[in-house]
């Protein structure tokens, strides 16, 4: 009875030993086993928005249409000099940039020395033909007429010749045209200059004003009177209107406009439009370069629309208008257009507001 229980309870024993070596193998068991990761949490994806297009409002504006173009301050009154002779050496300069000069008082010279030394042999020969001429004419009535008239036309000529010489020594001389201000001297005493070459030039600087140059296209596109706004640097704007346009050229200049041409050709005012303004700043020097605005057309209080707004469809011109938040086309007429602005001149009222692209 009691060897019964023994081995019941001993049973029990092994029963319950071998459940906890079981367990404790599982759980070490488990503790080898790589670590399961957390499940990744996707981003919510979301659908891409529809871009709504702008809208801008109907306004009114100043509307300006410009032309715009370089220039620079000139003298109105304003000479280039330059000698007439061909491949002459520079004597002397007796002015200096900045100098100021009376009408007639000398710039430069150039060197003619071979040309003096050979009028006073000319003159010495001229006297013993004057002599001989004298001499003929006592005896005219005993010649033969035509041999009367050659000594005559040779004894012209001879004249003639000591004319041109002194013509030409004068030229040598260079003087100033008016009172003045020396405010360009483009060469240096020794220098050997061509026939036309810019020497110096000399400028009234009372009467300094804005001018520019214009191509044909914008020529045809301005008037004297139209309103202009001149834009200096340091300096600021100033308001002016055109006072007067370039000459027309002529057709001979037209076919020589090239810059090898008139690589030499002395500026003129003729050839620039004038600015008129109230009076020139302080600060502005002769050649100052400027900007100029040339207004060609002005229109107050105009409607107008961003160029964005405005669609094309065939000859149709339209813009869609929003209207109880939906959209309705209408055709549009258009006037003056700028880089920033569109004119509607039927079509749109004030207030409205339109789509863009």
């Amino acid at each position: 009875m009691s060897m019964k229980w023994w081995t019941g309870s001993s049973f029990k024993r092994s029963l319950v030993a071998t459940s906890i070596g079981l367990s404790m193998i599982l759980v070490s068991g488990c503790a080898l086993l790589p670590s399961e990761g957390e499940e990744e949490v996707l981003p919510t994806i979301k659908p891409a928005a529809i871009s709504k297009k702008p809208e801008y409002p109907v306004t009114t504006a100043t509307l300006e249409s410009k032309i715009q173009v370089m220039g620079k301050y000139i003298s109105l009154e304003e000479e280039t000099l330059y000698f007439t002779a061909e491949n002459r050496h520079i004597k002397d300069i007796f002015v200096k940039n900045g100098s100021k000069v009376e009408a007639g008082q000398v710039i430069a010279e150039l060197d003619v020395e071979d040309l003096e030394k050979t009028l006073r042999n000319e003159r010495l020969a001229f006297k013993r033909e004057e002599t001989l001429m004298k001499e003929t004419l006592r005896n005219s009535d005993e010649m033969d007429p035509v041999e009367f008239e050659e000594k005559q036309i040779a004894f012209e000529e001879k004249r003639q010749k000591l004319v041109d010489l002194e013509e030409e020594i004068a030229k040598s001389v260079l003087t100033a045209p008016f009172s003045g201000t020396v405010v360009t001297v483009s060469v240096e005493k020794g220098a050997q200059v061509k026939a036309y070459d810019p020497i110096a030039i000399i400028a009234d600087t009372s009467q300094y004003v804005p001018a520019a140059k214009l191509s044909k296209n914008d020529l045809e596109k301005v008037a004297v009177g139209l309103e202009v706004v001149v834009s200096m640097n340091n300096v600021g704007k100033v308001k002016g209107k055109i006072k007067s346009l370039p000459e027309p050229k002529t057709e001979q200049e037209n076919n020589n406009n090239n810059p090898g041409n008139n690589a030499n050709k002395p500026e003129r005012p003729e050839d620039f439009m004038i600015i008129e303004i109230a009076e020139a700043p302080k600060e502005v020097t002769r050649g100052m370069p400027i900007a100029v605005d040339i207004i060609t057309s002005r229109t107050e209080n105009a409607i107008v629309i961003p160029p964005s707004t405005l669609r094309t469809i065939g000859s149709r011109t339209y813009v869609q208008v929003i209207e109880n938040d939906t959209k309705r086309e209408v055709d549009v007429e258009v006037g003056q257009q700028t880089p920033t602005q569109v004119e509607i001149l039927k079509g749109l009222e004030p207030g409205q507001k339109v789509v863009g692209r």
